[in-house]
């Protein structure tokens, strides 16, 4: 009399055959090479990226709004485009800049300009509003005074200049460090997408091939549903693994990035909000795969999930590169479905405090808890049904 293999060991046997099967498919190999592809692409044009024409945000408060016009013109010749906003009220010019709606805020009289800005102040524009400053202390002196000392009037020009207060310490690494949160943002987007995608059609070939019909008859479905989820999993950490560290060894190697420890700690957080990320979506991804019985139908039940993980990594751009540390960047970072692209892209630029790591963390793996029993209980009652598309709530029930 033989003895059933213990669950956990099932479970192990279903991932290895996973495992085993996807890394020899030329599917994985292609992905593989056009990823390294892109990313060594990245990589080496990524200085040129971040040369390119910029819009600064520049609010003027006060007296200061007489400059406006200079300044544009200003930077104009300097082929930079600056915008200008009206700001009335001083503290709450603070917090757009504060919030990164505004890169500076510019106040006082035309002759005293004082500028506000997050941390580094624009070396283009720091050049301009000095010219301008400049500009009027020498109108002041040509108009207040009949007998010129040239020495002295081109001396008292030269000591002119704005007075910059930064809201953040100088960070001279800034450029590097958003490079490899970008970085770190499309790997886990491009990642979660596609093995998510795969867990559900594998799901679906299997319905649809009546394989899954032979493997309920010695497994049970959960552990079929977690085994698959488990050797996917770990074809995607090896696949991340392999292209993160390439890329974070060519980074160094071209001097586009410096800061070896650094990167290297955001490769280590991206590896783990990997896997945080796919437990979360993984289980998703099979149970609404499973409602489906022919491939046609995955992408039209995968849209919904499809739609966040691109909103996702559409806010991971937009809130890393203007306001990393401000409010609307830290509340969508706690968000479960957000943090895995989110969170690994603020702690790369060094924009978020240990607890909110911890309470992201913590609020994720609940989230994973919730959705893998809810998703099991999906599974379970849809897999077998061949024919027309299930729905959810029918499923539920």
């Amino acid at each position: 009399m033989t003895s059933e293999p213990r669950p956990g060991r099932t479970v192990l046997l279903v991932a290895r055959r996973e495992l085993n099967t996807r890394l020899r498919t030329r599917s994985f190999v292609v992905s593989t090479v056009v990823s390294l592809v892109v990313l060594i692409g990245f990589v080496l044009t990524q200085s040129t990226l971040f040369d390119e024409e910029q819009t600064t945000r520049v609010g003027l408060n006060g007296q200061s709004i007489a400059v406006a016009g200079p300044l544009k013109d200003a930077a104009a010749q300097l082929d930079h485009a600056v915008t200008t906003n009206e700001v009335t009220d001083l503290a709450a010019g603070k917090e757009m800049v504060a919030d990164g709606e505004l890169d500076a805020l510019v106040s006082g009289a035309p002759a005293e300009l004082n500028v506000l800005a997050r941390g580094d102040l624009d070396p283009d524009l720091r050049s301009v509003l000095n010219g301008l400053v400049q500009q009027q202390v020498l109108a002041g002196l040509l108009a207040s005074v009949e007998d010129l000392d040239a020495t002295a009037v081109l001396a008292t020009v030269a000591d002119a200049g704005v007075r910059v207060r930064s809201l953040e310490p100088e960070d001279p690494q800034h450029d590097e460090r958003l490079a490899l949160a970008l970085i770190v943002v499309a790997l886990l987007y491009l990642s979660l997408l596609l093995y998510g995608s795969m867990v559900a059609q594998g799901v679906v070939e299997e319905k649809s091939s009546r394989v899954v019909e032979l493997l309920l008859a010695t497994v049970r479905p959960w552990q079929l549903l977690s085994g698959k989820v488990l050797g996917l999993g770990l074809v995607g950490l090896i696949q991340l693994f392999a292209i993160g560290g390439v890329g974070l060894l060519l980074a160094i190697l071209t001097g586009v990035v410096t800061i070896s420890g650094a990167a290297t700690g955001a490769l280590a957080w991206g590896l783990l909000w990997y896997l945080l990320g796919y437990l979360l979506y993984a289980t998703v991804f099979a149970a609404v795969g499973s409602l489906v019985s022919r491939q046609e139908d995955v992408q039209s039940v995968l849209m919904p999930i499809t739609m966040v993980l691109v909103v996702a990594f559409l806010l991971g751009f937009a809130v890393l590169s203007r306001g990393p540390s401000g409010p609307t960047a830290t509340v969508l970072s706690l968000l479960p479905p957000l943090s895995p692209i989110l969170m690994p892209g603020r702690i790369a630029l060094g924009a978020v405090p240990p607890w909110q790591v911890g309470l992201a963390i913590v609020l994720t793996l609940a989230t994973v808890a919730l959705l893998a029993r809810l998703g099991g209980v999906v599974y379970r009652n849809s897999v077998l049904h061949m024919g027309p598309r299930l729905r959810l709530r029918d499923v539920l029930r």
